[in-house]
Protein backbone atom coordinates (compact mmCIF):
# COMPACT_ATOMS: atom_id res chain seq x y z
CA UNK A 1 0.00 0.00 0.00
CA UNK A 2 1.46 3.59 -1.03
CA UNK A 3 1.91 5.53 2.39
CA UNK A 4 0.17 9.29 2.33
CA UNK A 5 3.71 10.91 2.81
CA UNK A 6 6.64 9.08 1.51
CA UNK A 7 9.76 9.08 3.84
CA UNK A 8 12.87 9.38 1.53
CA UNK A 9 16.71 8.77 2.18
CA UNK A 10 18.47 10.78 -0.58
CA UNK A 11 22.20 9.99 -0.79
CA UNK A 12 24.98 11.93 -3.04
CA UNK A 13 28.48 13.05 -2.43
CA UNK A 14 27.85 16.55 -3.25
CA UNK A 15 26.34 18.62 -1.21
CA UNK A 16 24.66 21.01 -3.69
CA UNK A 17 22.75 17.88 -5.27
CA UNK A 18 21.62 16.78 -2.38
CA UNK A 19 20.56 20.06 -1.51
CA UNK A 20 18.95 20.33 -4.86
CA UNK A 21 16.60 16.99 -4.28
CA UNK A 22 15.38 18.12 -1.41
CA UNK A 23 14.17 21.22 -2.32
CA UNK A 24 12.62 18.78 -5.04
CA UNK A 25 11.34 16.62 -2.99
CA UNK A 26 9.76 18.63 -0.32
CA UNK A 27 7.99 20.86 -2.69
CA UNK A 28 5.66 17.69 -3.10
CA UNK A 29 2.53 17.24 -0.76
CA UNK A 30 3.11 13.24 -0.78
CA UNK A 31 6.99 13.34 -0.14
CA UNK A 32 9.00 13.80 3.10
CA UNK A 33 12.95 13.82 2.82
CA UNK A 34 13.61 12.89 6.48
CA UNK A 35 17.71 11.65 6.22
CA UNK A 36 20.47 11.95 3.76
CA UNK A 37 23.86 10.66 3.32
CA UNK A 38 27.35 11.81 1.57
CA UNK A 39 28.70 8.62 0.70
CA UNK A 40 27.09 4.63 0.29
CA UNK A 41 28.30 3.28 3.73
CA UNK A 42 25.90 6.51 5.28
CA UNK A 43 23.27 5.15 3.22
CA UNK A 44 23.22 1.50 4.16
CA UNK A 45 23.73 2.51 8.05
CA UNK A 46 20.83 5.09 7.15
CA UNK A 47 18.61 3.44 5.23
CA UNK A 48 18.43 0.20 8.16
CA UNK A 49 17.78 2.73 10.85
CA UNK A 50 15.71 5.46 9.69
CA UNK A 51 12.01 5.09 9.21
CA UNK A 52 12.26 5.03 5.53
CA UNK A 53 10.17 4.00 2.31
CA UNK A 54 12.26 5.18 -0.32
CA UNK A 55 15.92 5.56 -0.87
CA UNK A 56 17.64 7.51 -3.55
CA UNK A 57 20.82 6.91 -4.05
CA UNK A 58 23.70 8.21 -6.38
CA UNK A 59 25.51 5.71 -8.36
CA UNK A 60 28.91 7.19 -7.51
CA UNK A 61 29.68 7.54 -3.85
CA UNK A 62 32.88 7.28 -1.83
CA UNK A 63 33.15 4.12 0.44
CA UNK A 64 30.50 2.30 -0.95
CA UNK A 65 29.06 2.80 -4.32
CA UNK A 66 25.14 3.34 -4.71
CA UNK A 67 25.12 -0.04 -6.46
CA UNK A 68 26.72 -1.57 -3.31
CA UNK A 69 24.87 0.65 -0.83
CA UNK A 70 21.48 -0.69 -3.10
CA UNK A 71 22.78 -4.37 -3.07
CA UNK A 72 23.29 -4.10 0.73
CA UNK A 73 19.69 -2.58 1.59
CA UNK A 74 17.28 -4.47 -0.98
CA UNK A 75 18.63 -8.01 0.80
CA UNK A 76 18.57 -5.97 4.40
CA UNK A 77 15.55 -4.13 4.23
CA UNK A 78 13.89 -5.89 1.76
CA UNK A 79 10.31 -3.32 2.43
CA UNK A 80 12.32 -0.29 1.20
CA UNK A 81 12.36 0.83 -2.31
CA UNK A 82 15.50 2.01 -4.28
CA UNK A 83 15.99 4.52 -7.15
CA UNK A 84 19.14 5.04 -8.65
CA UNK A 85 20.69 8.22 -9.89
CA UNK A 86 23.01 8.58 -12.45
CA UNK A 87 24.95 10.59 -14.52
CA UNK A 88 25.76 7.44 -16.70
CA UNK A 89 23.88 7.04 -19.86
CA UNK A 90 25.23 3.45 -19.72
CA UNK A 91 24.11 -0.02 -20.54
CA UNK A 92 26.52 -1.74 -18.13
CA UNK A 93 25.65 0.78 -14.90
CA UNK A 94 22.02 0.02 -16.06
CA UNK A 95 22.13 -3.68 -16.17
CA UNK A 96 24.10 -3.65 -12.86
CA UNK A 97 21.46 -1.57 -11.00
CA UNK A 98 18.79 -3.96 -12.15
CA UNK A 99 20.56 -6.76 -11.17
CA UNK A 100 20.93 -5.01 -7.39
CA UNK A 101 17.42 -4.90 -7.33
CA UNK A 102 17.02 -1.19 -7.32
CA UNK A 103 13.04 -0.01 -8.58
CA UNK A 104 13.93 2.69 -11.22
CA UNK A 105 16.74 4.39 -12.67
CA UNK A 106 17.09 8.08 -12.90
CA UNK A 107 19.76 10.19 -15.26
CA UNK A 108 21.04 13.09 -13.43
CA UNK A 109 20.19 15.31 -16.44
CA UNK A 110 16.27 14.96 -16.50
CA UNK A 111 15.89 14.82 -12.32
CA UNK A 112 14.05 18.10 -12.77
CA UNK A 113 11.19 16.41 -15.04
CA UNK A 114 11.70 12.49 -13.93
CA UNK A 115 12.44 12.11 -10.31
CA UNK A 116 9.24 12.63 -9.11
CA UNK A 117 7.37 10.69 -11.50
CA UNK A 118 10.04 7.80 -10.77
CA UNK A 119 9.51 8.41 -6.78
CA UNK A 120 5.77 7.49 -7.24
CA UNK A 121 5.59 5.19 -9.66
CA UNK A 122 7.93 3.08 -7.84
CA UNK A 123 6.13 3.69 -4.67
CA UNK A 124 3.18 2.03 -6.35
CA UNK A 125 5.10 -0.73 -7.31
CA UNK A 126 6.17 -0.27 -10.80
CA UNK A 127 9.15 0.16 -12.34
CA UNK A 128 10.93 3.36 -13.46
CA UNK A 129 13.71 3.48 -16.43
CA UNK A 130 14.50 6.82 -18.56
CA UNK A 131 13.59 6.76 -21.64
CA UNK A 132 15.96 4.75 -23.90
CA UNK A 133 16.56 2.47 -20.77
CA UNK A 134 14.73 -0.26 -21.64
CA UNK A 135 16.32 -0.55 -25.42
CA UNK A 136 19.87 -0.24 -23.49
CA UNK A 137 19.09 -2.92 -20.76
CA UNK A 138 17.65 -5.22 -24.02
CA UNK A 139 20.04 -4.55 -26.47
CA UNK A 140 22.69 -4.96 -23.59
CA UNK A 141 21.72 -8.86 -22.30
CA UNK A 142 21.40 -9.90 -26.15
CA UNK A 143 25.10 -8.93 -26.76
CA UNK A 144 25.72 -10.83 -23.45
CA UNK A 145 24.06 -13.89 -24.84
CA UNK A 146 25.40 -13.95 -28.38
CA UNK A 147 28.99 -13.33 -26.91
CA UNK A 148 28.82 -15.34 -23.73
CA UNK A 149 29.86 -12.76 -21.56
CA UNK A 150 27.68 -14.01 -18.60
CA UNK A 151 28.36 -12.37 -15.36
CA UNK A 152 28.10 -14.30 -12.20
CA UNK A 153 27.94 -13.18 -8.20
CA UNK A 154 31.46 -14.96 -7.68
CA UNK A 155 32.44 -12.38 -5.02
CA UNK A 156 31.72 -11.94 -1.63
CA UNK A 157 30.45 -8.75 -0.39
CA UNK A 158 33.71 -8.23 1.72
CA UNK A 159 35.75 -9.18 -1.32
CA UNK A 160 33.36 -6.58 -3.46
CA UNK A 161 34.38 -3.99 -1.28
CA UNK A 162 38.37 -4.94 -1.04
CA UNK A 163 38.05 -5.09 -4.91
CA UNK A 164 36.23 -1.72 -4.96
CA UNK A 165 39.08 -0.12 -2.76
CA UNK A 166 42.15 -1.97 -4.83
CA UNK A 167 40.74 -0.68 -7.92
CA UNK A 168 40.80 3.20 -6.45
CA UNK A 169 44.59 2.23 -6.00
CA UNK A 170 44.51 1.75 -2.03
CA UNK A 171 47.39 -0.02 -0.91
CA UNK A 172 46.36 -2.55 1.68
CA UNK A 173 47.46 -0.98 4.57
CA UNK A 174 44.94 1.79 3.81
CA UNK A 175 42.68 -0.79 2.68
CA UNK A 176 43.06 -2.45 6.41
CA UNK A 177 42.86 0.96 7.80
CA UNK A 178 39.31 1.52 6.34
CA UNK A 179 37.96 -1.74 6.80
CA UNK A 180 39.18 -2.16 10.36
CA UNK A 181 40.83 -5.65 9.65
CA UNK A 182 44.06 -6.57 9.30
CA UNK A 183 46.82 -6.35 6.51
CA UNK A 184 46.64 -9.90 6.48
CA UNK A 185 42.91 -10.26 6.11
CA UNK A 186 43.16 -7.67 2.85
CA UNK A 187 46.06 -9.91 1.65
CA UNK A 188 44.39 -13.16 2.03
CA UNK A 189 40.75 -11.20 0.77
CA UNK A 190 42.77 -10.01 -2.36
CA UNK A 191 44.35 -13.39 -3.24
CA UNK A 192 41.07 -15.26 -2.94
CA UNK A 193 39.71 -12.59 -5.83
CA UNK A 194 42.19 -13.10 -8.21
CA UNK A 195 41.98 -16.71 -8.09
CA UNK A 196 38.12 -16.20 -8.70
CA UNK A 197 37.73 -14.23 -11.46
CA UNK A 198 41.21 -16.03 -12.60
CA UNK A 199 43.08 -12.21 -12.97
CA UNK A 200 46.91 -11.63 -12.06
CA UNK A 201 47.27 -8.11 -11.39
CA UNK A 202 45.24 -5.09 -10.26
CA UNK A 203 45.17 -3.75 -13.70
CA UNK A 204 43.27 -6.67 -14.74
CA UNK A 205 40.94 -6.04 -11.37
CA UNK A 206 40.31 -2.40 -11.94
CA UNK A 207 38.40 -3.13 -15.54
CA UNK A 208 36.84 -6.16 -13.98
CA UNK A 209 35.85 -2.94 -11.11
CA UNK A 210 34.67 -0.70 -14.29
CA UNK A 211 32.71 -3.27 -15.87
CA UNK A 212 30.67 -4.34 -12.85
CA UNK A 213 30.27 -0.60 -11.95
CA UNK A 214 32.23 -0.43 -9.24
CA UNK A 215 34.63 2.16 -9.98
CA UNK A 216 34.09 5.04 -12.95
CA UNK A 217 35.75 4.57 -15.82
Amino acid sequence: MTPLKTRILIADDHPIVLRGLRMLLDAQADFEVVTAATDGEAAVRLALDADIHLAILDISMPRKTGLQAAREITQRRPDVRVLMLSMHDNEQFLFEAIRAGVSGYVLKSSVDRDLVEACRATMRGQPFLYPDGVRALMRDHLERVRSGDVDRDLLTPREEEILKLVAEAHTNDEIAALLVISKKTVERHRANILEKLGMRDRVELTRYAIRRGLVAA
